[in-house]
């Protein structure tokens, strides 16, 4: 049996969920097709619970349900698109009473300026807004011991919540900052969606994978490749593999001892400490857990969902 005090960096998804039971289970996963998510979805499949994962490509997800194998069933989804979001919603909740965990994995890394189908910033629109308005529609269905994991990262240090102009209208595009502004609002989401989930007995995290290498850097151009292998061969940039990134996220979906911590940040398989203008990669700024910074996001997210 794992120690599981001594869970880390090095830890893997199948360490994680040794001696866990995930009969019986409905659990869904954005961006499942994947590394991370299709990880997550192989490790949690082999402990026995039914796994919904979402894809834009449906042939290719059903590649990779078929590879995976186990109760794997796949829905299509565009995080891009409120229509295709509040459709996928519709679709799950005809199909599931219960949902007990929801892994919000899909996301978008530092692409060029560009919007979703309905006019929103590209990077938090789809990290944010479409894992926002999704997870709330599908809110019925969570009920007492669900558990709701948001993929942050230690990117949250390159910017807060920029309110004043969330949308990049009125200052030029920096497509670092808007990665970071959106990974800080998966914090906070967490955060406000914690709050709300306290009454149902459900909970909601947030955690920072690592870095690894997936589709993730797909947009990345030949300097940010530069930039990181330098950080890499200096050991500033430690490299995880797949099983060892998608380890933080399995572990905050299912880990029995962190019943009552709902709302924390997580990295490396454990509860991140929070430190001021930290550059450490394992440790979060407090602005990203901010309740006040939480609430404030939430109405503005509703408000901006709303409009379309």
């Amino acid at each position: 049996m794992t120690d599981r005090s001594s869970f880390g960096k090095d830890t893997t998804t199948d360490e994680v969920l040794e001696g866990i039971d995930l009969s019986g289970k409905t659990i869904i996963i954005t961006g499942g097709t994947s590394g991370l998510g299709q990880e997550s979805a192989r490790a949690m499949a082999a402990r026995g619970a039914s796994v919904i994962i979402t894809g834009r490509d449906l042939d290719k997800a059903r590649a990779v349900a078929t590879r995976i194998g186990g109760d794997v069933s796949i829905e299509e989804l565009e995080l891009g698109s409120i229509a295709s979001i509040r459709a996928f919603a519709q679709r799950i909740l005809k199909k599931r009473t219960e949902i007990d965990i929801l892994i919000n994995n899909a996301g978008v890394m530092a692409s060029p300026y560009a919007e979703t189908n309905d006019g929103f910033e590209l990077q938090f629109g789809s990290n944010h807004l479409g894992h926002f308005l999704m997870t709330t529609l599908l809110m019925p269905a969570l009920g007492e011991g669900s558990r709701v994991v948001s993929l942050s990262s230690s990117a949250h240090h390159f910017a807060p919540v920029m309110f004043d102009d969330i949308g990049f209208k009125a200052k030029d595009y920096d497509k670092w900052a808007a990665y970071g502004q959106s990974k800080t609002a998966n914090a906070l989401f967490a955060v406000g969606l914690n709050a709300r989930l306290k009454s149902k007995g459900a909970e909601a995290f947030s955690v920072h994978p690592g870095v690894i290498q997936t589709e993730l850097a797909r947009h990345m151009t030949e300097e940010d490749m530069a930039m990181f292998a330098e950080g890499i061969e200096a050991g500033t940039i430690p490299m995880k593999s797949i099983p060892q990134g998608a380890a933080t996220q399995v572990y905050a979906a299912t880990a029995p001892e962190l019943t009552g911590m709902g709302g924390a940040y997580l990295a490396d398989v454990q509860i991140a400490p929070v430190e001021e203008d930290t550059e450490d990669m394992t440790k979060v700024r407090p602005y990203a857990l901010d309740e006040t910074a939480a609430e404030r996001l939430w109405d503005i997210s509703e408000e901006m969902v709303s409009t379309v």
